[in-house]
């Protein structure tokens, strides 16, 4: 494979990342050279760490809490000389700096933002809200910014552009278009940054200067967390640190990054040390959410489409060249929950989102049964799970679901006995169809070769089992006025893993439909681990686990091999890994590769959730990411599109997307995946 360092797919920058940092740097009070050392220090560790912006607190240059030594000309004066000593520095550094200062303009004092790189005093940016409750008093030393639009000031003998109308945009790097406000700005019940998103803005950097007190942590979090959300961007937040006056207030340098809701990454608080918080934004997530998030544009044009509003400063952004690695949590189940202190509560609603669906449709037809086939394997245990606490819910006897192991040519006994032993522990009507007679049957009325003793195990070799089987089951639920309990899941959907018609692809209704196999092998874990049913059924839940992922519709081999799902189709967990991203975000299939190579290339990265042993025993390197993900587009574009426009109703689980053609998801049948895989091969490196 081609060197890291001389193909752009390595890059981060080639897929729409920057590198944004949080900076609480060594300060001291009043005491402007020090302070202009504080951020040069850590300007130069940030450029080291090829990070594209810097964010510092506010009034970093003079230091926040100086009271009415904000109004001292000899201190001014100082921090006019500072900001050209870093500007002066800046010319050798790559990131953008965003620091904190007091400046003077036609007669007033503004507490300002600036951005400074590439040995250029960018643009000011002021204050819009000024707190003067409690224990600030900030109106008795500046002027509010609103209404500043325009114009310029001059800062040690550069003009340049001032007011609350300044976004600063990269020229090299598309997408990287980023505001300024202050502290208090996003404690207004408009922050300024609303519109500045809804202009074009992708990032939000707030210097902050914000005291603590007890609780006001998670206050910034939910503030960060909701405008993030709320205003589809990345928002980054710098609080002062150790060295702010404690004369009647306390500091804990709090730094956070938040992209549309997610915490990308979060400073040490009440470190003594200086520090850097540092992520890497993915400005394509950004721009995709707003793409496919009408309610934004909607936003945009009731707001008199405020872009015409900004000034743009553009420059030329000084990247470090080489491979930079990436800086970003990535989740290798994004499916799955992985916070630890909501784990109970996420499984706890994924599992009653389907249970709800289930207990409405079925009161909604009024029928006496539930019939599934139960197999042994992972999704009938899972949907047989879900209708168990229906039956508990309602107060109704679990006998009401009916359910009926089929095997088949390939059904193994390990299979067959989870199967009896799962339906006798849930205290279900259980009964066994052998449908390899039927299936005989049919295979020697179309004169198919093995039923002429050939071992010939072809796609309708394996159909006419699938189709026996889902044909015994509707005629099954017609008998016992009932209804058929899909079980096939949102993996085998996108993959088009299932037998169209009638076959697995077809239910009254799908319950696992919206659940990818990653979401049903942890929920089926979360029941074992929260006692949701008896210790009988635990242990039989454990053993399918435990076992193969398979359809198993093909004799095991001499050796004892049964047939692999993931053999053919590829691993489950990287086939959800590009689902997800498919369908939640749109990213390109290189955008995506590149995702998977940083979260699967070895056992140590990438994040999983707690309790989830598969997480961590696989690693997959760049020619196996790319050989699958090639597979997936085939599957998911071209081939299998006309059996999800069929699908039955079934309830969307995750907020990661479902397959449903009156949800999330609507495409023609008959589409190619052409582009899809031109774009693959020209992101890839040779192999």
């Amino acid at each position: 494979m081609t060197d890291h360092t001389d193909h752009p797919f390595f890059d981060r920058r080639t897929h729409g990342f920057v590198r944004v940092a949080t900076a609480t740097p060594r300060t001291r009070t009043a005491d402007v050279a020090a302070n202009v050392e504080g951020i040069l220090d850590e300007l130069r560790k940030a450029h080291e760490r090829q990070a594209d912006v810097v964010l510092f607190p506010e009034l970093s240059l003079s230091s926040y809490a100086i009271d009415d030594l904000h109004m001292q000309t000899a201190l001014l004066d100082a921090v006019e000389r500072g900001v050209g000593e870093i500007v002066t520095a800046s010319a050798e550094l790559s990131p953008v700096a965003v620091i904190g200062a007091p400046l003077r303009r036609n007669g007033r004092i503004y507490n300002c933002a600036l951005a400074i790189a590439g040995g250029r005093l960018l643009g000011v940016v002021p204050k819009s809200f000024l707190p003067n409750y409690r224990e600030y008093y900030e109106k008795r030393w500046f002027a509010h910014g609103r209404g500043c639009i325009g114009l310029e000031i001059t800062v040690g003998g550069e003009t340049t552009p001032f007011g609350t109308d300044v976004l600063f945009e990269a020229e090299n790097l598309p997408g990287f278009c980023f505001a300024l406000e202050i502290c208090e700005d996003f404690w207004a019940p408009e922050p300024p940054s609303t519109r500045a998103a809804l202009a074009g803005a992708t990032i939000v950097l707030n210097l902050s200067a914000s005291n603590i007190t007890i609780g006001k942590a998670d206050e910034r979090h939910m503030l960060c967390r909701s405008q993030s959300s709320r205003a589809v961007c990345a928002y980054a937040y710098s609080a002062s640190g150790h060295g702010e006056s404690t004369t009647d207030l306390a500091w804990d340098g709090q730094g956070m990054i938040y992209e549309l809701g997610d915490l990308l990454a979060e400073s040490q608080r009440f470190d003594l040390k200086p520090e850097l918080c540092m992520a890497d934004v993915d400005i394509p997530r950004i721009l995709g959410d707003r793409m496919r998030m009408q309610t934004f544009n909607d936003g945009a044009e009731a707001a008199g489409r405020p872009e015409h509003l900004y000034r743009r400063v553009r420059f030329e952004h000084a990247a470090v060249p080489g491979d930079s690695g990436l800086i970003r949590p990535i989740r290798r189940f994004p499916f799955v929950p992985n916070r630890p202190h909501k784990l109970d509560e996420d499984c706890y609603e994924a599992f009653n989102i389907q249970i709800d669906a289930l207990m409405r449709r079925f009161q909604a037809t009024s029928g006496q049964h539930m019939v599934l086939g139960v197999s042994g394997g992972l999704d009938s245990t899972h949907a047989l799970l879900v209708a168990a606490k229906v039956c508990d819910r309602l107060d109704l006897p679990r006998t009401t679901i009916r359910g009926y192991t089929m095997p088949g040519f390939g059904t193994s006994e390990g299979t067959k006995s989870n199967a009896w032993k799962l339906m006798e522990a849930m205290g279900i009507t259980a009964e066994e169809i052998d449908i390899r007679p039927a299936a005989q049957r049919m295979l020697e009325d179309i004169g198919h070769p093995f039923a002429k003793g050939e071992p010939v195990y072809d796609t309708t070799f394996e159909n006419v089992q699938a189709g026996l089987r889902t044909d015994y089951l509707f005629r099954l639920a017609g008998q016992h006025s009932g209804f058929v309990l899909g079980t096939g899941d949102l993996s085998e959907l996108a993959l088009g893993w299932c037998t169209y018609g009638v076959g697995d692809q077809m239910s009254h209704y799908a319950v696992n439909s919206g659940v990818p196999k990653t979401l049903i092998q942890y929920l089926i874990r979360w029941a074992t681990r929260t006692d949701q049913f008896d210790s009988e059924t635990d242990a039989v839940l454990e053993a399918i686990l435990a076992t193969e992922i398979s359809p198993e519709l093909v004799p095991a081999g001499e050796d004892g091999e049964i047939q692999s799902t993931q053999s053919v189709i590829g691993p489950y967990e990287l086939n959800d890994f590009f689902l997800h991203h498919t369908i939640r975000w749109g990213h390109a299939p290189g955008h995506i590769a590149f995702l998977a190579w940083h979260a699967w290339k070895d056992a140590s990265a990438g994040l999983w959730p707690v309790e989830f042993p598969e997480a961590a025993k696989n690693e997959y390197d760049l020619a196996t990411i790319a050989k699958w993900l090639e597979n997936f587009l085939k599957r998911f574009f071209a081939f299998s599109q006309f059996k999800r426009s069929a699908l039955p109703n079934g309830p969307k689980v995750s907020a990661g997307g479902a397959l449903s053609p009156r949800g999330d998801w609507r495409a023609p049948s008959d589409a190619v995946a052409s582009a899809w895989l031109e774009e693959l091969r020209r992101a890839l490196p040779p192999m």
